[in-house]
């Protein structure tokens, strides 16, 4: 990977939402549908520099499935993909 965060923030690639109807059948374009809080952790930081001078490693992997806040984050596009660089307080919750 040629992006490598810095610090404690996450390089995140969002799930894909495929579902395009409701449960009433109507067809959601893509313009409507809200962007998915999920994602696959792509790359991690080395951790927070703490005043020990000492590293907090980040509590995630990469690999890992996790939940994040919803306005969290910073859009980047890499070779075509998108992805969202996130600090470590942004993530809500890891999916097992």
């Amino acid at each position: 990977m040629a992006l490598v965060p810095l610090g404690d923030r996450i390089l995140v690639k969002r799930s894909d939402n495929d579902e395009q109807t409701t449960s009433g059948g109507i067809i959601i374009p893509d313009t409507a549908k809200e962007k998915p809080q999920e994602g696959e952790v792509v790359a991690v930081g080395s951790g927070r520099l703490l005043d020990s001078g000492d590293r907090q490693p980040v509590d995630v992997g990469v690999g890992d499935l996790i939940l994040f806040a919803k306005y969290g984050g910073t859009e980047v596009t890499y070779d075509n993909t998108e992805y969202l660089i996130l600090r470590e307080d942004d993530i809500l919750a890891k999916v097992n």
